[in-house]
């Protein structure tokens, strides 16, 4: 699984993305189950993520943070990036962001489209 540990950070809130191929929802699943045998990632406050299967069905989940896994989800459409789950992590700093909220999940999930390897090239978009 690729990762960057630290992409921004807001107002003493903390994120960082994750990713790895996977084809379905239990391939996804058992790639967060990784992800989170890490006590610092178990701990966080959130772990949004989506995958976009390659048959066509959009895979999210928020965590929590109503909204982020929409936001990723629509990213990896723009990307045209299939069978990829990207992980959006979030460690709550103790001030509530409103919309920004939605910003640093863009930061991340376009620090993640620049960053991996084996992805096709193609430069982020901003949603």
């Amino acid at each position: 699984m690729f990762q960057i540990a630290h992409v921004v950070s807001d107002r003493g809130s903390k994120y960082a993305v994750s990713g790895a191929p996977a084809r379905s929802k239990s391939e996804a699943l058992a790639l967060i189950k990784v992800l989170k045998r890490n006590k610092r990632f178990a701990k966080a406050t959130h772990n949004t993520w989506a995958l976009l299967c390659s048959d066509g069905s959009p895979i999210k989940n928020d965590d929590g943070e109503s909204g982020a896994g929409a936001i990723i989800l629509r990213m990896l459409e723009r990307a045209d990036l299939m069978d990829h789950l990207i992980v959006v992590t979030r460690w709550y700093g103790g001030t509530h962001l409103g919309g920004d909220r939605f910003r640093r999940v863009q930061d991340c999930v376009n620090a993640y489209l620049s960053e991996a390897p084996d992805l096709p090239s193609k430069a982020p978009e901003q949603t």
